[in-house]
């Protein structure tokens, strides 16, 4: 790979962790599209709890992986909870470009080389009865 290829990957996953790692932890908390479709019909408090009414959100479970080491957008153990949003997120980005660039890695090496009668020119290729036959019609046309 050209260092001019290196240099822009390199870019690339060094904004991805930025905005990850830093940026993330300014999203917005307040429920979007699903969340706020799934509410519609409850009255909840400002911890966005549930205190009144009737709505699908009120069905919700947790997940099967909640309790998973990263789970609901940070990592388990780390108190701070900007440095733990921004680190489960580092380590996604690291985690999917790993995935990546191993599937890459692995497309490329599977490509190989080419074979010789992939590399060889027509005439190269052609077999020796399709050469003779070839050879008896010109011997004919002259």
């Amino acid at each position: 790979m050209k260092n001019r290829s290196w240099a822009f990957l390199a870019g690339g996953l060094l904004v991805a962790l930025l905005l990850a790692g830093v940026v993330s932890n300014y999203a917005s908390s307040h429920p979007d599209g699903l969340d706020s479709s799934l509410l519609k019909g409850c009255t909840v408090d400002a911890d966005d709890n549930i205190v009144g009414g009737s709505c699908p959100a009120q069905q919700a479970q947790d997940h099967e992986l909640a309790d998973s080491p990263l789970a609901d957008y940070g990592v388990r153990g780390v108190r701070n909870s900007f440095l733990s949003t921004g680190l489960s997120g580092v380590l996604g980005v690291l985690v999917t470009f790993a995935i990546g660039a191993g599937g890459f890695w692995l497309l490329r090496r599977r490509g190989g080389t080419p074979t010789e009668d992939a590399t060889a020119t027509p005439a190269e290729a052609a077999t020796p009865a399709e050469d003779d036959a070839a050879t008896s019609r010109a011997a004919t046309t002259s």
